[in-house]
Formats: structure tokens, C-alpha cells, sequence
């Protein structure tokens, strides 16, 4: 995985193909690499971040008015200075920068071998760029032509993009798996692996589609399948503001994202709910409203923190409108030949539209005949396009690899289907449908209630900052938030950590407790309060140390617990939105306190499109 810049037109590229690597860095930051062409190819990379590369280009002749740029997450090949990209072939002739896995790259190796070829890195990449070159070399033909004979041959996912040292006023384009957009400016083109480093400089874009070909030149663009069919693109226009993609004078995306929830659920239900009486209305799921209503089953698929907002998904389904719901992980899914219907109901949550397991189980659902909902965050990627339906978050671009607001905002989403499939099949009475919608209203309220005063979570972070591994622990509703909290404690700070359903606590976890073990507890007033009450007195009975997330005005657990931190009262369906704000806080602030980088987690990327 990757982040990919390139630029074409009348100004010096290294300056825009910097600031875009820097855009692009939580997509992938173990190397990066520049290359220029005018007159020759110029590659500059290193192992490290885009300072890096930056400090090593000081001095370099940077001059040029095409250019690509690389930041790498590396899939082939350790990250180091060979196995960075961009790759020349072996000629010299071509140059690549590419996101994605070629699979079938050890029989196109060997057989460039049989014909002469070697290679320096480790990588994929570096075939797929020698590839082309020999088709272009054996066959005379144009490097477009070179570049799409030479995919028709590879196997696997790709986003690409190829200069030629003969043809020194074109970029070509392609992508199958692997997001590619290009942005359209005035007499002059960018690329980019998303909207990110394009949004200073244009908001009309082109998204590529799987086995499209852009070919760019200076005053013109045509796109085409590999098999040279023309395409008429459709120019969008993109909503972004360059605000967005800033820290705003926080110390981290990661916090900013955590701050930036209340106006991201606002954002998400804004115009999507109406007063007098209190109404949902998802125009995105209009037509396939029916279907919804009289669903036999939902299987909800998702990776990560996508997949733990889906089991909170399955409990707003089953209760509220008493739909059976499966949440599977979209990468075990996809392989383990699942028994899918025709009249199934398949939700696909992804912040960024493009996790490859989760498009690949979208193809395979819909290839069954089942209907597919996208409940995505980036406008135009590949997910979208894909479903059937679906329903947009408004968190805003995220940039700090932990998720933080895509989980609420997802949540937000999951809440408003599933109060209006109650609503409609009558499974909830209309005054707790308008109860429970004006409760999802105040949620930003509440939210920005508990972010105003942070001190007693910071204290907590002091404290166990240097713990070796931490227990969470939720029941009903709150589960989900535990195996969120405790995602977000490990990726960020590298602190072991593992959610349990409460009860599932003495049978087997509890054999880990004792006076050094850290057990956060998620506590708040729903039904079954009573129950996690005696699962904490099981804790403290072992010595453990007890952190409760609780309703405000809670005083049993306040007298029990070690620690407590309250959030408002609110209907159990939408607790999960108010608890696990204080666990993302509590994360942060541990992860800082351990001088780990919060928005660039080692071995971590934003998005993950290579399986």
C-alpha cells in the first residue's frame, strides 16, 4: 500500500509532488521516492519518512515539469532504499511507482530472466516496469500501448503510474483494485492515489475504475480500457476544504479527529432527520427501502474498527428492528465459501471505500444475488460504486491511521437504518421512534460535553502508561466499544490489549488478573448494569485494577472502581457513541506519554488495499 502523487503541466513538479507525498504519508511512510524527467529520468528515494527524502533531495538538481512520487508501505520487499519506489527498468527507459501486489510476479520474472533481464530490489514493482519495457522494446510500439499489453499478462491489484524517457511529455495511468484519481486543472493534470494532495490546486476529478488506462499528456487526457476501448470520464466535483486535511493547531491528526466528532455525527445525520415530528430520511437507500423492510437477514462486513462498528450494528438491528444479523470479517468472508441468498441484505462498512477485502467480499455478495449497502466516508471510491445503495458518513477526511470519527460517524449511520427499519416494521412503537431520535440529536451535545474538561483522563494515561497489557471489558451494546478500546490501545501505544465480552471474563481471562493487570471497564447504566457490577467485584476480589467508564451521577462502581470516568446519560442503543470517546482520549494520551508517533503507528497504514 501506498500513497501516489504525479503531475504534469506547465509548473516545476518536485514542489507539488512533495507537499502530495506529505498529504499522502498515512497511507504509507517506511520510504519515499521522487522522480523527474527532463531530458532523463531522475529517481531520488530513501528509506524513512518524506523529511527524509526531503533532507536527502537538498541540493539535487530538481528541475523538471513532470514528475511521480511514492510514499511506500512495504507488501514486497523490506523497506529500504533499493525496495523504495519509484523503479526504473532495467534499460532505463521506463519508470513506475505502483500500489498494489502483482501475484504472479515470480513466473514473470523468471521469464524477463530467460530474456536477459536482472533486477536490483525485491520488490514486484521492479517486473511490472521491466515488463513493459520489453514489449515496448520487442514490440516498437508506443508506451501506451507497452503499458497495456504488458497488464493484460499480470495477475493481482494495481494503481500505477509510468513516465517514459522517450516519450517525455505523457504519464499513463491504470488501476484495477487499487484507488487512482486524477485531477483536472487549467492546462495542466494531477494524480494522486487519492483527493488529499489534490484539493489545493483543483476540485474537478476523475475517479478511474477498475482497468481503466488515463493517458496524460500536457494539453490533453483520454482514458481507455486496457483493451483500448474509449471511455467518456465523468468529471465530479470534489467538497473539500484545505482546512480539513490540516492539524488545526492540534499536536496530532489522531486528537484533532477525536475533537472534530461532535460537528462529524452532526455532519452525518444534518439533513437526514427532521423535527415536528422527529423523522429519518436516507435517500440513498430509496430504492432498496423494501427489501430493507422485509429482510430475512443482514450480514454485515467490515476489517478492523469497520468491523467492530458492524457488531454494534448487530445489536441496533436485532433489537430495534429484529432483523438477524451476522457480522463477519470481510477477509475470512471472502474465502470461506459463505451460504448467501438472494433476498440477503449485505451491509459493507469501510472508511475509505478501497479495504480490499472488503470490495472483494462486495463483488463475491453480489455475485450471489444478494443486495449490497456501502456505509463508506470518501466520495467516489470504489465501494460505492460497487453496492446496490448505500449511505455516506460526513466525518470529513481522517488522516491519523487509528480511526476515531469514521467509527462514530459508521455507528451514526448503523443507529439511523436501524431506528427507521424498527420504525417501519413496526417493531418499535412511534413514541420511542421519536425518543430515540431526538437522543441521537443530542449525541454531539453530549460528546462535546465530555471533550471539555480531559484532566482526569490524562491522569489516568500517567499512570499506566508503562503497563505491560490491559483487559476491556464490555456487555450488550458496549462489548464492541471494549474491542474498540482496546484496538486503539495497541495500535498507537503497542501496549497489549484484548476486549472480552464481560461474562466470558471467567472463562479464561480472569486467570491473567492480579495486582498489575489494568481492567477498563465499560459501565454504563443499561440493563445490564447489575451484572457488570458483579464482574467488577470478580476483578477486585483478584487484586485487579479497575477503570470504569460510567453514566454520569453512577456511585455504586464510583465505590468499587480504582478510577472512573463518567460520560452523559443517554438511551443504551447509543451508549457506544459516548463511551468510547473517553478510550480513544485514554489511548492518545498513553501513546504520547510513550513518545510513540499517534498518527503514523509502526508497521500501520490508513488504508488497506492489497490483501
Amino acid at each position: 500500500m501506498c500513497g501516489i502523487v504525479g503531475y504534469i503541466g506547465h509548473k516545476q513538479a518536485y514542489p507539488i509532488l512533495l507537499a502530495g507525498l506529505k498529504r499522502l504519508e498515512y497511507r504509507g511512510y517506511d520510504s519515499a521516492g521522487i522522480a523527474l524527467l527532463n531530458g532523463e529520468n531522475r529517481i531520488y528515494k530513501c528509506k524513512g519518512k518524506v523529511s527524509d527524502l526531503e533532507n536527502y533531495m537538498t541540493g539535487k538538481n530538481v528541475s523538471g515539469t513532470i514528475g511521480i512520487g511514492h510514499t511506500r508501505w512495504a507488501t514486497h520487499g523490506e523497506p529500504n532504499d533499493i525496495n523504495a519506489h519509484p523503479h526504473m527498468s532495467m534499460n532505463g527507459i521506463f519508470t513506475i511507482i505502483h500500489n498494489g501486489i502483482i501475484e504472479n510476479y515470480s513466473q514473470l520474472r523468471k521469464r524477463l530472466e530467460d530474456r536477459g533481464y536482472t533486477f536490483k530490489s525485491d520488490t514486484d514493482t521492479e517486473i511490472l516496469v521491466n515488463l513493459i519495457e520489453y514489449i515496448y522494446l520487442k514490440g516498437q510500439v508506443s508506451a501506451e500501448i507497452a503499458v497495456r499489453l504488458a497488464l493484460t499478462k499480470v495477475i493481482g491489484a494495481y494503481g500505477i503510474l509510468v513516465m517514459c524517457k522517450e516519450e517525455p511529455d505523457v504519464i499513463i495511468a491504470a488501476r484495477k483494485g487499487s484507488p487512482l484519481v486524477v485531477g483536472v486543472g487549467n492546462g495542466e493534470y494531477f494524480l494522486a492515489s487519492d483527493a488529499t494532495p489534490i484539493i489545493e490546486h483543483t476540485n474537478r476529478v476523475v475517479y478511474l475504475n477498475d482497468n481503466d488506462v488515463a493517458v496524460v499528456h500536457r494539453d490533453e487526457i483520454t482514458f481507455k480500457t486496457i483493451m483500448n476501448v474509449k471511455i467518456t470520464p465523468i468529471i465530479q466535483n470534489i467538497d473539500l476544504d484545505i482546512g480539513e486535511i490540516e492539524k488545526g493547531g492540534f499536536d496530532h491528526f489522531m486528537l484533532k479527529e477525536i475533537f472534530e466528532q461532535p460537528r462529524a455525527i452532526e455532519d452525518t445525520f444534518r439533513g437526514r432527520i427532521s423535527r415536528s415530528p422527529n423523522d429519518i430520511h436516507l435517500g440513498g437507500l430509496f430504492h432498496v427501502m423494501d427489501k430493507l423492510v422485509t429482510a430475512k437477514r443482514i450480514i454485515i462486513i467490515g476489517c478492523g474498527t469497520s468491523w467492530h462498528a458492524g457488531l454494534v450494528g448487530e445489536y441496533l438491528f436485532e433489537e430495534l428492528a429484529r432483523i438477524p444479523v451476522e457480522v463477519e470479517y470481510a477477509s475470512e468472508f471472502r474465502y470461506r465459501y459463505p451460504v448467501i441468498l438472494h433476498n440477503d441484505i449485505v451491509i459493507a462498512i469501510s472508511q475509505s471505500g478501497e479495504t480490499a477485502d472488503t470490495l472483494a467480499a462486495v463483488k463475491l455478495a453480489k455475485e450471489q444475488g444478494a443486495t449490497v449497502i456501502g456505509i463508506c466516508n470518501v466520495v467516489g471510491s470504489s465501494i460505492p460504486r460497487e453496492t446496490n445503495a448505500g449511505v455516506y458518513t460526513h466525518a470529513g477526511p481522517e488522516i491519523g491511521v487509528a480511526s476515531t470519527k469514521a467509527f462514530t460517524a459508521q455507528v451514526t449511520v448503523l443507529s439511523m437504518i436501524a431506528m427507521l427499519l424498527g420504525h417501519e416494521r413496526k417493531v418499535i412503537s412511534e413514541n420511542d421512534y421519536q425518543k430515540l431520535v431526538e437522543s441521537l440529536m443530542e449525541i454531539p451535545e453530549k460528546i462535546d460535553y465530555i471533550l471539555k474538561d480531559v484532566t482526569k483522563i490524562q491522569e489516568i494515561a500517567k499512570l499506566y502508561k508503562n503497563a505491560n497489557n490491559c483487559l476491556y471489558l464490555g456487555r450488550g451494546y458496549l462489548f464492541p466499544v471494549a474491542l474498540e478500546g482496546a484496538l486503539k490501545l495497541k495500535e498507537i501505544s503497542y501496549i497489549h490489549a484484548e476486549g472480552y465480552p464481560a461474562a466470558e471474563m471467567k472463562h479464561g481471562p480472569i486467570a491473567l488478573i492480579d495486582e498489575h493487570m489494568p481492567v477498563f471497564v465499560i459501565a454504563a447504566k443499561d440493563k445490564s448494569y447489575e451484572k457488570i457490577v458483579s464482574n467488577i467485584q470478580e476483578v477486585k476480589a483478584r487484586k485487579g485494577i479497575v477503570i470504569a467508564i460510567v453514566s454520569e451521577g453512577d456511585t455504586v462502581i464510583r465505590e468499587l472502581a480504582d478510577h472512573v470516568m463518567e460520560v452523559p446519560l443517554t438511551d443504551e442503543a447509543l451508549a457506544p457513541l459516548l463511551a468510547v470517546i473517553p478510550l480513544q482520549l485514554l489511548s492518545y494520551y498513553i501513546a504520547v506519554l510513550r513518545g510513540c508517533n499517534v498518527d503514523q503507528p509502526r508497521n500501520l497504514a490508513k488504508s488497506v488495499t492489497v490483501e
